[in-house]
């Protein structure tokens, strides 16, 4: 089966194979430097170093952004390390009269920052970017030194850790831990007055896109913000709006045409995802003085009594939970075809969604998933405590990932806590069901436009979508349990699948949409793939054709429930010890993918034919460009 996405004519043999693309693909200048690549690295173990003058050798080498656990990195230590040291020396010579912006993708947990050894500032916060002014410590010769500091208590539960293990192996569901830098770093100019921040918003049901924009640095009278929109060659608006208060909230309507209506061609879902490229100016005195490239969508996604709805159509969900690891790198892709490809197999296994489990992704596979059309559901990592710490760690990192994704129209779902983790009581203990409600309803506020999840798996309390995990492995149980005959309050009260309640008390179903969350995890250990770990599953396949067997059997029980309102199987990859994978850890998939394809679609495929979005008409090549890479 071919799996090519379309991209731009000509872009194919030039995408990047490393880490040197701009990694803001939603907000893109072109005078910027990447400062990936060797760094001179050190352990600080017994926290010994407080500033960089403390450091008195540089033993090693490590390749950013790939963190010192992993192979990429050139260092592979796995041991306990709560205290690193990174340095590099770079040229840069800023031009007169702007400011030098310093970027993070994110640095797990902690990091404080120093240019030419002048202390610039410190973020908490593992898994988000943040940014540092560095005009006014930069030297004036340009040669340039940066010196990172970086905290991450490998035993600390109370922050937001995901699938990171405390213990030195990793043990049961948890993997090797990651510390330090592990998405790009880089700098950029941009004028003594900038754009800092755009926000998209589709609104369907008229037509319209909303948009907010800020500005900061000096006040400067007379700014406009000007606004181009286009879609493959046609023009949607071309806008100039008066900067007030260092902002603009505009909605931009697309006028309708009439008769020849093209506007349900231009709409994005995973059958065609298609992007609306933006240009945005901000003009002083009739010049132009910062430019950003961006792009938006229109799409909508709610759920509408028992059923999730993408464009105002039910439409059925086929996830799989997908970890974001590979085992030379862990957490980073080791490169943007690597993102790439697994979009690619994600949809051709017959998927049309990831949940993406106890990781924020890079955003770089949100981009791709934005156009390749691939759903995403967006998870925070859980803490393992529940202290006043622990809560005000996950509330400030969870607002920033909102801030920082919820431009992508691939995300469709946003899950504040998965399986009670970091909120063991919730039964019994009122403040557990206020945090998880106070989540929700914080995710509600930020972002209203997209269904929230309060904990996945079980204990709903304040949710959008009741999600379940159940890994019984035996098709008849899961048919007896969900299928035909069954009542939605028998359903969610009578079973406890992993011993748990599904819905607490005073919670009862109010008519949300069911989908199974979790399910799966039948576990086939190839030797070949498996040599440094214990490998296990929730059940075991001996052989491929086993495996193949069960997951056709399994998902034709799950596709045979009208309940339900989509599924997430578990799980796309083997992720270190786990083996449950549809593929191995070098995405080789463990049977053929058009067997895997057919499975996964099973019979419901005339269901969700029948209540996908209606094919548009048939659309030029030339329409089927994508934004520049």
């Amino acid at each position: 089966m071919q799996m090519s996405p379309k991209v731009p004519h000509g872009h194919r043999d030039e995408w990047p194979t490393d880490h040197s693309e701009y990694p803001r693909k939603q907000f893109r200048r072109d005078n910027w430097l990447n400062l990936n690549g060797k760094w001179k690295f050190a352990f600080d173990t017994e926290r010994k170093c407080r500033n960089p003058r403390d450091v008195k050798a540089w033993p090693l080498e490590i390749t950013v952004p790939f963190v010192p656990e992993c192979e990429a990195s050139g260092i592979a230590d796995q041991g306990f390390h709560p205290s690193c040291w990174y340095e590099r020396t770079f040229q840069f010579h800023p031009q007169k009269n702007g400011r030098v912006l310093l970027h993070f993708g994110a640095v797990d947990y902690s990091a404080r920052v120093w240019v030419n050894d002048q202390y610039v500032g410190e973020h908490e916060g593992g898994h988000t970017p943040f940014c540092f002014d560095i005009t006014d410590v930069l030297a004036a010769g340009g040669e340039q030194k940066m010196t990172v500091w970086v905290l991450d208590d490998p035993q600390d539960l109370a922050k937001p850790r995901g699938k990171q293990d405390w213990q030195l192996n990793p043990h049961s569901i948890w993997y090797p831990r990651s510390t330090g830098i592990w998405q790009t770093v880089w700098i950029e100019e941009v004028p003594p007055t900038y754009l800092d921040y755009l926000n998209w918003s589709p609104h369907l049901e008229r037509w319209e896109i909303g948009l907010e924009a800020f500005v900061v640095g000096p006040a400067r009278p007379g700014l406009q913000l000007k606004v181009r929109l286009n879609v493959e060659g046609r023009l949607l608006a071309h806008d100039t709006y008066e900067v007030v208060e260092d902002e603009v909230h505009r909605r931009i309507a697309l006028s309708d045409p009439g008769i020849d209506d093209y506007r349900n061609e231009i709409l994005w879902s995973p059958e065609k995802p298609t992007l609306i490229d933006a240009e945005v100016e901000l003009i002083a005195n009739g010049q132009v003085i910062d430019r950003i490239r961006s792009y938006t969508a229109i799409r909508s996604v709610q759920v509408q009594r028992d059923r999730f709805l993408i464009n105002n159509r039910p439409y059925f969900l086929r996830l799989v939970l997908d970890q974001g690891y590979w085992p030379e790198s862990f957490m980073t892709p080791p490169s943007e075809e690597a993102i790439i490809r697994d979009i690619e197999l994600v949809k051709a296994a017959g998927f049309n969604g990831v949940r993406k489990h106890q990781k924020i992704e890079d955003p770089r596979f949100l981009y791709w998933a934005d156009v390749l059309g691939l759903l995403v559901w967006e998870e925070m990592p859980s803490a393992y405590r529940f202290t006043h710490l622990s809560v005000e760690r996950l509330m400030r990192e969870w607002v920033e990932v909102i801030d920082r994704d919820s431009n992508h129209p691939c995300i469709i779902v946003w899950v504040p806590f998965n399986e009670s983790w970091g909120v063991p009581d919730l039964p019994g203990k009122a403040a557990h069901r206020s945090c998880v409600q106070a989540f929700y309803h914080l995710t509600k506020t930020l972002d209203p436009t997209r269904p929230v999840i309060g904990n996945d798996g079980w204990e709903s309390t304040a949710t959008d979508i009741i999600g379940i995990h159940d890994y019984d492995d035996q098709p008849a149980r899961i048919l007896k349990r969900y299928g035909e005959g069954i009542s939605l309050p028998d359903m969610l009260t009578r079973d406890w699948p992993g011993g748990r309640m599904l819905t607490l008390e005073g919670h009862d179903h109010r008519g949300q949409p069911v989908m199974l969350t979790e399910f799966g995890g039948i576990a086939h250990r190839d030797p070949k793939y498996h040599e440094k770990y214990e490998t296990w599953g929730y059940s075991v396949s001996r052989t491929t054709g086993e495996l193949q067997a069960r997951y056709d059997s399994l998902l034709d029980a799950i596709n045979r429930v009208d309940v339900l309102s989509g599924f997430c199987y578990t799980q796309f990859t083997d992720t270190f010890q786990e083996a449950n994978g549809l593929f191995f850890a070098d995405r080789t998939p463990k049977f053929p993918i058009e067997a895997m394809r057919t499975a996964t679609r099973g019979k419901g495929l005339v269901r969700a034919e029948l209540t996908a979005p209606p094919a548009p008409p048939a659309i030029p090549p030339h329409h089927q460009t994508r934004l520049e890479v």
